[in-house]
Parts: structure tokens; C-alpha cells; sequence
């Protein structure tokens, strides 16, 4: 039997090691599976092989429910995929749903009486799963909610700034300089044919360590200043 800790960051801006330490103060002997993911892409490759990965017996934490999904539906069938295959999903901040807690649940079975009480007691056994598959819905939903809420006050506050006259993003025409630009131009006014060296436009690219785009922008940049 296997622990996993999986985490997840959607933006560059965040940083995945709160989540792993999260996990690993809880979780010491847990193996650590993490990712950097968008919200506009759809792969998640680590998440993929760990599904395929996990068996029976085995235990996935997650920080919170948002880090195994953002997105209702999937999260709920996941959920239900896993929970079915005898993996036990734990959520650090959101221990409620818990497949544990789940599980008692679905196996929750008060003493009968053998009286007309019965009917009742049945009925609040069904009452105690539905409310626990209502609040693993309910959880996948604010998930969801939140990620929904912050996009829209993101392009609200771009629009607002748009409207107050700042910039956003880098100007048209503006070239942004970098550390690596300067000295992959260095090389490139050094060794390319263009500026008297002998070296070809592959062999430039690879002793600059930069991409043929990259390159050839350079070198654009490069010949429209030289005049």
C-alpha cells in the first residue's frame, strides 16, 4: 500500500512547495507527485500515470479539493472512479469528504428492531449517503466557483485598467531585454556570417543555446539597429 501526495499549480505565480509541505508534515513517508498546469490546457500528465499508477489498498492527499480539480463534473467522476477502486483519497483542508468518511456512509447500518421503526431507520441510513454525496458535490462546485470568480475579477481588473489609460502587458514594439538576449546577441555579432564571422546559422543557434525563433529575432533586431 502505496501513499501519494498530489500538487498542483495552475499559475507561475504560486508556489507548489506550501502544498508539498502541507502534505509531507501530515504525510512523511508520502511520495510526492507534482505539476505545473494551466487552466486553459486539459493535459495533466503526472495526474494521468498516477491514475494508472494507484491500486487498491493505495492513498492519494491532496492539499485541497481545487488541487485534484477545478472543474465540477470531472472532479466528482474522478472521485467516484477511485473511491470504487478501493483507493482512499484524503483532503487536508477539506477532511469532510474523505473517502473515509465517505465510506462509513455507504456501510452505515443501524441496529433493526424488527418494528415498523425499520421503515425510519432505512430512511436515515439513505439520508446519511445522499448528505455525504451531496457534500462531495458541493465541494467539487465551490471549486469550481472560485476559479470561475477569480478569472472574472482578473479581466475586470485588466478592463478597468485598459479604461484608466495604463498599460497592460509589454508595449507593441517595445523589446524586452533580457540577461539571456544580451549575450546570445553577443555571440551572434561575433560568429555570424552576417556580422563578419564564419560560423552558419546552426551552429551560431547552438553555441548561443537558444532557439531557431529566438535566433533568427536576434539577429533581425541586430541588423535593424547596425542601420
Amino acid at each position: 500500500m502505496s501513499i501519494y501526495g498530489y500538487c498542483r499549480i495552475s499559475t507561475p505565480q504560486q508556489n507548489i512547495e506550501r502544498q508539498e509541505r502541507n502534505i509531507k508534515t501530515v504525510y512523511p513517508d508520502a511520495v510526492l507527485v507534482s505539476e505545473a498546469y494551466t487552466g486553459t490546457k486539459i493535459e495533466r500528465p503526472q495526474w494521468s500515470r498516477l491514475l494508472n499508477r494507484v491500486a487498491a489498498g493505495d492513498t492519494i492527499v491532496f492539499d485541497s479539493v481545487s488541487r485534484m480539480s477545478r472543474d465540477a463534473a470531472d472532479g466528482y467522476a474522478a472521485y467516484e472512479n477511485l473511491y470504487s477502486r478501493g483507493v482512499t483519497l484524503v483532503f487536508l483542508k477539506e477532511p469532510h469528504i474523505n473517502t473515509d468518511t465517505y465510506r462509513a456512509a455507504m456501510t452505515a447500518s443501524l441496529p433493526k428492531t424488527g418494528t415498523k421503526a425499520d421503515i425510519l431507520l432505512d430512511a436515515v441510513e439513505q439520508f446519511l449517503l445522499a448528505l455525504a454525496k451531496e457534500q462531495i458535490q458541493l465541494a467539487f462546485d465551490q471549486a469550481e466557483k472560485e476559479v470561475k470568480d477569480l478569472h472574472q475579477r482578473t479581466s475586470e481588473g485588466i478592463k478597468t485598467a485598459k479604461l484608466n489609460g495604463k498599460q497592460i502587458g509589454q508595449p507593441k514594439g517595445v523589446k524586452l531585454t533580457t540577461k539571456k538576449s544580451i549575450a546570445a546577441k553577443q555571440v551572434i555579432k561575433q560568429h555570424a556570417k552576417e556580422f563578419g564571422g564564419s560560423l552558419s546559422d546552426s551552429e551560431v543557434m547552438k553555441l548561443a543555446g537558444i532557439s531557431r525563433n529566438s535566433y533568427y529575432k536576434y539577429k533581425r533586431e541586430l541588423i535593424e539597429k547596425r542601420g
